[in-house]
């Protein structure tokens, strides 16, 4: 496959002009034209690069990529190491941010959903550019209960606090750090609300608010959608495809 034809179907595929991002969607570090392996991961940080290597990569597809605003715009240190990785062996770095989060079939939030058990998930229309998500448990359960869930799904477990929820019935979640969407989740009626990452102020609120909160880790809770994304590339256009998780406590 080529790499113009690769690119061009995640940008459509994953709707990219529907976000406005933090960082480039789509080719981000050019590499060959012909791409049959394909590495997926989370990040790209340099231990993820060297497996790409080792697995002679022609493409490495990630959800956290390079050139976030706001970071320095020089290629020097660790970026220049990254890059020059990338470079030396000829792999293309495709980062997709936000269209990954938000994307109704393969993206980090329908996979959480799906992870959980929810049913009815389906994303809130009209805030957080679609980002955050609802649904409901078949069965209501405890905080206690619902923390074993998750962390039965995503292999650790939450840090959890707030108000005194009895039962939880309707949930909201948002992968990633997303702990200041809690107010979303309030007024959306739920129960608790699930996102990666957790702040000081994040306690107050819950609290404050009457509901759960519950951080299930900013890597944990986004593993699943680029993962999901490399497996429908490989059966769409017959790649190759390896998912490499590179293991973050946070």
């Amino acid at each position: 496959m080529k790499r113009t034809e690769l690119t061009a179907y995640l940008n459509e595929y994953l709707q990219v002009g529907l976000y406005k991002d933090y960082a480039p969607n789509g080719l981000q570090v050019e590499g060959s034209n012909d791409i049959t392996t394909i590495v997926t991961g989370v990040t790209a940080c340099q231990a993820l690069i060297a497996r790409a290597v080792e697995l002679n990569a022609d493409a490495l597809l990630v959800h956290h990529g390079f050139f976030w605003k706001g970071e320095p715009e020089v290629i020097t240190g660790m970026k220049y190491r990254r890059i020059k990785a990338l470079m030396d062996n000829n792999i293309n770095l495709l980062g997709y941010h936000l269209p990954v989060d938000g994307h109704p079939e393969i993206g980090n939030n329908a996979e959480l959903g799906r992870k959980m058990g929810m049913a009815n998930a389906a994303s809130i229309e009209g805030v957080a550019q679609g980002l955050v998500w609802q649904g409901e448990l078949v069965t209501p359960e405890s905080p206690e209960a619902f923390a074993g869930r998750l962390h039965h799904a995503l292999g650790r477990m939450p840090v959890y606090f707030g108000a005194e929820v009895e039962q939880i019935k309707r949930v909201a979640w948002c992968t990633g750090g997303a702990q200041d969407y809690i107010d979303i989740a309030v007024n959306a009626g739920a129960d608790a609300f699930i996102s990666g990452e957790m702040s000081e102020r994040t306690y107050h609120s819950a609290v404050e608010q009457g509901i759960q909160y519950f951080s299930a880790g900013h890597h944990a809770t986004e593993r699943y959608g680029i993962k999901a994304l490399g497996e429908h590339l490989a059966t769409q256009f017959g790649l190759t495809h390896h998912f490499v998780d590179i293991d973050n406590p946070v």
